[in-house]
């Protein structure tokens, strides 16, 4: 794959509108904001959810969602994905039905919600994860990585509020993805590895989003031995990383970062001291606050 070979397109008309307003001095402004739609997810004939997204590739978000929810195994075979725009509705068709019907079928007869036995999946899987152990990350990638990405025009440089997550390879941004919330993002990068069987053992996922819990078991079930982000960590997010032994990098900026977990995967191939500092022009919102989503 050649470097970023799927991008945001920041000129897409759909994607975001010009709004007029006033500033802090009272003069009138228009400003771009981004656009923010619901997406119904079927997976063959059961809904299965409503999600709130800037409405680009639901195809990859619908695969992606799936997939990251257990919903979808690797050997399902993929029949058909019908997307209307008319009426904001995706459907995933398989030539099977998948296990995961039944599943849901059953929680709602007992209970009336399938997030117990969801999770309770995500987490028995987790648990059976092996991530490549030679798996490496050199310190001159992520300062390539970190100036490539910040660089890139991107909807977030045009609007702002919304999430970047882009998938790698060594100091190669290969996928660039963008929503709303940071789990579409990742979900969209999930649908397009599982739709062009893109390998994952000796790639690098990196987030603009914090290193939560949730976001370290979506890069662990999609067997991504590294995961990089600008913002900060949770507990649980680094305890989970630490036990599958994932690489967790955060607070990546210029020639800073931090790793709290899969430290034995750092090769420190750069000398920090030659390394730039982020330029202010292309800060992004994770580097503001760690707190916001």
């Amino acid at each position: 794959m050649k470097e970023f070979e799927v991008r945001p397109d920041p000129n897409d008309p759909r994607l975001s509108v010009s709004v007029p307003g006033i500033d802090h001095e009272g003069q009138s402004v228009e400003t771009s904001v981004v656009t923010e739609r619901p997406l119904t997810l079927f997976l063959n004939g059961q809904e299965i959810v409503t999600m709130m997204t800037i409405g680009d590739r639901p195809d990859l978000l619908a695969v992606g969602y799936l997939l990251n929810q257990n919903m979808l195994k690797a050997d399902n075979e993929i029949a058909g994905i019908d997307y209307d725009e008319d009426i904001a509705t995706v459907v995933v068709r398989t030539h099977r039905k998948t296990d995961f019907e039944d599943k849901l079928r059953k929680k709602t007869q007992t209970s009336g919600c399938a997030q117990g036995t969801v999770f309770g999946d995500l987490m028995e899987e987790f648990d059976q994860i092996r991530l490549d152990p030679d798996a490496r990350v050199k310190t001159s990638w992520l300062y390539q990585l970190t100036k490539k990405i910040n660089t890139q025009p991107s909807l977030y440089l045009k609007a702002g509020a919304i999430h970047g997550c882009v998938l790698a390879h060594e100091d190669k941004p290969l996928v660039y993805m963008e929503d709303v919330g940071r789990h579409n993002a990742v979900d969209k990068i999930a649908g397009y590895m599982f739709l062009n069987h893109v390998s994952s053992h000796d790639k690098i996922f990196y987030t603009t989003g914090r290193l939560t819990s949730e976001m370290v078991i979506k890069t662990v079930k999609m067997r991504i031995p590294v995961l990089v982000s600008r913002s900060g960590f949770t507990a649980w997010g680094v305890e989970l990383a630490q036990k599958a032994n994932l690489t967790l990098i955060g607070r990546a900026r210029g020639k800073r970062f931090v790793a709290l977990a899969g430290l034995d995967r750092l090769v420190f191939d750069a000398d920090p001291l030659r390394a730039e500092d982020e330029d202010r022009r292309h800060t992004r919102k994770g580097s503001l606050a760690d707190a916001e989503d």
